[in-house]
């Protein structure tokens, strides 16, 4: 069974609407991943293939429906057909969705007085320390470090990343943090570029 696959919103330049393969490509072949992130606002997002040598595939929300879902959290580990398109693969079925490791963000009730702004915590950080990218979404606007010397998470939000320059983050890289005890729990209040 094939899904149709109607076109995404303009900004992803992904999607076309032939319900399969594009021109002289295969209905699909099989390959698993791992969800990388999903915008249920614009309707898509990616997953990254076991296999490094295939790159990213992109999963429109209309291969969902079948599941009945609208999206899919980071982390689901996910099994599809894709076909090749202009700018990569997309999905034109899922075959399996685990939510085994997914990374679902807690709910939380946000009050007047909830926000902290990390600069006004520079003067309590610490000296910078080494961390890597344990994950993070530019979508949500967070994500978490780990610390090098006890492995513990750091909470890093998307201002903290900007004022240092740095737009884009991938799991696993390293960086240098200033670190406070916020009151949720370790917070970067600084972040460059690991030397």
């Amino acid at each position: 069974m094939r899904n149709e696959i109607v076109s995404a919103p303009d900004e992803s330049g992904w999607a076309d609407t032939d319900g399969g393969a594009g021109p002289g490509g295969p209905p699909g072949c099989a390959y698993a991943g791992v969800v990388k992130w999903f915008d249920v606002t614009r309707g898509f997002g990616f997953m990254v293939a076991d296999d490094p040598s295939v790159g990213d595939i992109l999963i429109h929300f209309s291969v969902l429906r079948p599941h009945g879902r609208r999206s899919l959290p980071e982390g689901a580990r996910i099994e599809c057909l894709a076909a090749p398109r202009e700018r990569g693969l997309q999905a034109t079925e899922i075959l399996t969705i685990d939510l085994t490791n997914a990374i679902e963000p807690p709910v939380r009730v946000r009050t007047s007085g909830d926000r902290v702004d990390p600069t006004a915590l520079l003067d309590s950080a610490g000296a910078f320390e080494p961390v890597r990218v344990k994950w993070f979404n530019r979508l949500k606007g967070y994500g978490f470090l780990v610390r090098a010397s006890d492995n513990a998470d750091v909470f890093v939000h998307m201002e903290t990343l900007r004022r240092a320059g740095l737009g884009e983050v991938e799991p696993e890289q390293t960086l240098s943090a200033r670190i406070v005890d916020g009151a949720k729990g370790p917070l970067a209040v600084l972040v460059q570029t690991a030397e």
